[in-house]
Formats: C-alpha cells, sequence, structure tokens
C-alpha cells in the first residue's frame, strides 16, 4: 500500500513536498472488503457491496427525494428523464433557496413512450422522447421544518429545455446551412462559468440522430427520431451555455464537436477563461479552450492534450500545416474535432468522463472510466498540474485504478467538498451490473466513495453510498453550505425493456415504475465531515 508520505507528495499538500510527483499510487496487498476497515478516523462507517434496490447510506446520513421524472414544474411542463448533472444557483445570495439546474442525459423508451421495441414508433412517441431530455431549471428551498429541499411549484424560474427548444449557434457562420439548432439531448456532465452561467454538454448525440461524415453520408440513430424530423446531425455535440435564470441558450462552437462529457470552466491570471472538455470515448481525448477575451467562450483557441510530451497541442487551423491539407476552415476542423485531434498528436485515452479542479491545490482532475477493448476493464483518476492556467505545458500522474483491490470499477463523475476532499461515482453497465459477468462480478450495485486527500486515510475510497438496482449515480453537487450533497439517481431499472417488467421499483417500491430522481444527501455524519 502506498505510504502516507507517497501520497501527501502524490496530492502537492505540504510545501516542501509540493515540486515531486509520485508517478503512480495504486492500493495494493489488501481485499476490497479489508480496504473499508477504517482506522477511526472517519465519522462513518463505510458500506460493504450491496445489491439492494434503495439508496443506502451508513448511519449518520440520510436522503430525501427531491425530484422524480414525471413531476410537474409548472403548467405545462414535468421533470425529465435520464437526470444527470447537478447545479445550485443561490438567488439573491441565499444558500437555501435557489434554481437547481438537472441534465436530462437519455430516454427509456419502454418507460417514457410505452415503445414495445417491436413496430413503428408514432408521432406521440417520438414527441414524448424528446420532451424527456435536455434540462430542468427548477427553484427549490430548503424547508426549515423537515430540513428537506422542495420545489417551488409553478415559480418563475421553472423551465424545461429539450429536444424540441431552438437554441442558436454562438459562431460566426451557419452549421450545416442553420444558424440555430433544434434542441439539445445526451446531456451528461457541465460546469458553471465565473459569470455564474452553466455549461451543459451534449454527449452521446449519435443516438439520438446520428452522425454525418466528411462526405454527407448520414447514419441515423437508434430511437427512429428521425422519422418525423430532419435535423442535421450536426447541429448536436457542442456544450450549450445556459443562463439559469432565464432559460435563454447558445450552443458554443469554439469548443468543438464530439461527445462532451463535461467542460469545467477557471479562470487563467489575465482574466481569460479555460475550459477542460472531455470526449467520452473508447480511444478519444481531453481539450483544454482558451478564450480570447474575458467573459465569454464564443472566440478563443481550442488545444487537445498530448500527455507523451506533457504538452496542450494548439488546434488553430491556421498554426497547423496537417490541418490546413486535411479541413477548408476553422468552423470545418471543429464539426470534425476527433479526427483533426488526432492528427495533430492528441493522446487517445480511456474514456475521459467527468473533470473537476482541487480547490486545494488547483490541479485538475479526470475520471478515464474504462477501455473495454484495450482491456482496461476498470478505469483510473488521474490528475494534471499546470504552473497556471494559461499554460501549454502539464504534468500528469495517477491518483486510483479501479478493480478488486480497491473496491471499485469504472469511475465517473467526481466533486471536492470544501475542504478538498474527493467524492466520485461509479458506472457499471447495467447489462453487466450483477449478471455473473466475471470481470465485473464483486462490485454489488452502483456506489458513491469518499477519497479522504489528507489524514491517515489520504488516498483509500471509502464507499459511503449505493444505488438502486441498475442505476448510476451521477452529477454530484454540494449546496452552498455544505450540508446537503445533491445526486442524480440516472436509470434505475435500466433493462426493464429487455425484460418486459420492471427490474426496479425505486423509489416508491412495489410494483411501481422505476423513476430517476435526483436526492438530497445530509446528516450528522456529513457535517462531521465538513467540520
Amino acid at each position: 500500500m502506498a505510504s502516507r508520505r507517497d501520497f501527501v507528495k502524490f496530492m502537492g499538500r505540504t510545501g516542501l513536498l509540493a515540486a515531486t510527483f509520485a508517478p503512480f499510487i495504486k492500493v495494493t496487498g489488501a481485499s476490497a472488503a479489508a480496504m473499508f476497515n477504517s482506522n477511526g478516523t472517519l465519522p462513518f462507517t463505510p458500506l460493504p457491496i450491496t445489491m439492494k434496490d434503495d439508496v443506502v447510506l451508513p448511519d449518520g446520513f440520510n436522503y430525501h427525494v427531491i425530484l422524480s421524472w414525471g413531476d410537474k414544474i409548472n403548467a405545462t411542463e414535468t421533470f425529465g428523464f435520464g437526470n444527470d448533472y447537478t447545479a445550485f444557483f443561490p438567488i439573491n445570495g441565499n444558500s437555501l433557496d435557489g434554481v437547481l439546474w438537472v441534465n436530462h442525459e437519455g430516454t427509456d423508451p419502454y418507460l417514457v413512450s410505452n415503445y414495445d421495441g417491436k413496430s413503428a414508433k408514432t408521432k406521440e412517441q417520438v414527441d414524448a422522447e424528446m420532451l424527456s431530455v435536455g434540462g430542468a431549471l427548477v427553484r427549490i428551498k430548503l424547508n426549515p421544518l423537515t430540513n428537506k429541499w422542495e420545489q417551488v411549484v409553478n415559480d418563475k424560474y421553472n423551465r424545461r429545455i429539450s429536444a424540441k427548444t431552438p437554441i442558436p449557434f454562438a459562431w460566426h457562420e451557419p452549421i450545416d446551412g442553420s444558424n440555430i439548432a433544434i434542441g439539445t439531448m445526451g446531456n451528461c456532465a457541465g460546469g458553471v462559468t465565473p459569470w455564474n452561467t452553466l455549461l451543459t454538454c451534449e454527449e452521446g448525440f449519435d443516438g439520438f440522430w446520428g452522425d454525418k461524415d466528411e462526405k454527407g453520408t448520414v447514419t441515423p440513430g437508434h430511437l427512429q427520431w428521425e422519422k418525423f424530423n430532419s435535423y442535421s446531425p450536426l447541429h448536436y455535440g457542442w456544450v450549450v451555455e445556459v443562463d439559469p435564470f432565464t432559460g435563454k441558450s447558445k450552443k458554443l462552437v469554439s469548443l468543438g464537436r464530439f461527445a462532451h462529457e463535461a467542460a469545467v470552466p477557471a479562470l487563467a491570471k489575465d482574466g481569460r477563461c479555460v475550459v477542460y472538455t472531455g470526449d467520452d470515448a473508447n480511444d478519444e481525448c481531453l481539450y483544454k479552450f482558451i478564450s480570447d477575451k474575458p467573459g465569454n467562450l464564443e472566440i478563443g483557441t481550442l488545444y487537445v492534450a498530448n500527455f507523451e510530451k506533457g504538452e496542450w497541442v494548439s488546434m488553430d487551423i491556421e498554426k497547423q500545416d496537417i490541418l490546413k491539407a486535411n479541413f477548408k476552415s476553422q468552423t470545418d476542423v471543429l464539426l470534425n474535432c476527433r479526427k483533426a485531434a488526432h492528427l495533430v498528436g492528441g493522446s487517445k485515452l480511456d474514456r475521459p468522463e467527468d473533470i473537476e479542479i482541487d480547490p486545494v491545490t488547483n490541479d485538475v482532475f479526470i475520471t478515464l472510466s474504462n477501455n473495454n477493448p484495450k482491456g482496461n476493464y476498470h478505469g483510473t483518476i488521474v490528475r494534471i498540474t499546470e504552473d497556471e492556467r494559461g499554460s501549454l505545458k502539464f504534468k500528469s500522474s495517477v491518483l486510483l485504478t479501479g478493480g478488486k483491490e480497491t473496491g471499485f470499477s469504472s469511475p465517473d463523475n467526481i466533486a471536492f467538498d470544501k475542504k478538498g476532499n474527493l467524492w466520485f461515482t461509479t458506472d457499471i453497465s447495467g447489462t453487466a451490473l450483477n449478471t455473473g459477468d466475471p470481470i465485473y462480478a464483486g462490485f454489488g450495485n452502483n456506489s458513491l466513495f469518499y477519497v479522504p486527500m489528507s489524514g491517515p486515510d489520504a488516498g483509500k475510497p471509502f464507499r459511503v453510498a449505493t444505488g438502486p438496482m441498475e442505476c448510476e449515480f451521477t452529477g454530484p453537487a454540494f449546496s452552498p453550505d455544505f450540508k446537503t450533497l445533491f445526486l442524480s439517481v440516472q436509470h434505475p431499472g435500466e433493462t426493464s425493456g429487455r425484460h418486459g417488467k420492471y427490474t426496479s421499483n425505486w423509489p416508491n417500491g412495489g410494483n411501481s415504475m422505476p423513476k430517476c430522481s435526483v436526492i438530497g444527501i445530509s446528516g450528522p455524519a456529513l457535517d462531521a465531515l465538513m467540520a
């Protein structure tokens, strides 16, 4: 097992050790069960694996459901499906009253539109699915009597953005013949800008509208939406900037088109905004965007990470002869970002997923979920260290590797608390979870882990929650006072359509339909961790 000194050296949390980076931190020599035996420094007893159809928490934590799929948020709109990234925006500086943004990443035809998987879909079914994705803005308040968050129904801030919402492109020329895209979908993770707008990321766009190659050949999606609509696949796969108080949105062409998992902003010393974003697919890349001027992400330079050299490589067509030889314009480069990134030497990674910035060290942490074709079944959490945000050089190292020894597999979303400790969720596919698959056997339901970044337990992952059957936890985010952890429970009963019956009945139990929901986790154990 890595020593305490090695881990502190890795984290750069002491002045004398900050300049040296441990090349690899991997917990070895202990079973997962032994790993979860704390030495008494934690204010809770970490959970063993479970396969219970519920959100399971240690003593000292509790949870309540804040919003569920189908809940009315105003007279005409309902809370969407496939909830993912969450972000809380206080109203008038009140940390107990604000607008909660929630991504609605995907849909489930079996649950959402009662599709049998065999016949052709109707327009009504397609419309229901289109309205179930995108995102939601909902005003919530903490009820002081119950200590639970509740939505303010029919509030002026409550609104949906869906696959039917017109959203303009923030760019100097049309994208595939149009200045406006109809809708957003595949919204996975995101970020909050220094000027208090949110960034929501279109990830698995090809599953909705398919894709379109450089020759103009269209590969259809699998949802049959194109039967009733003729939207260009090139209108999707972008980062969308949203004003949480008005819903006004725009698609940021400057950050490139690919399966964006997250987009995390930070300020450079000169006030320009830097955004880190990853392409969640096997053998794809990590990117960094640097704006030309403060407070604006519409114009700037996109870079791709070359981990072998520790460099951010420009994707500006005017600075790369190989891009000039393969593309017509910068717009063409950004539309075909994957090809361009590979041409200039971007490193092929194992599914770059969520990204967050350590509030103590300012290092950037990235989850690489897995890459099964390459034999990386359990993923890693890595960090990059830069001298400053605008730097084009970086160093990289590994914090944790998934596997039976560390007790987790397929890390996905991450968050840091106010003390700089790490929280992360896992995403083993519902088709592999608890199925007897030898690779993923023994991990139980997908979980939420807590990793102290200092102290005697530094670097150890402790299971702090497990989710209902076949779900994944997504979108962890703390309330401003750090007394609540907002967490999405995405797709419980994910394989229900394959079996023609519900494979989860969470959150309402009995024989009820499973519902994606956002929960609030709180309690004395969380308070103790934040003290």
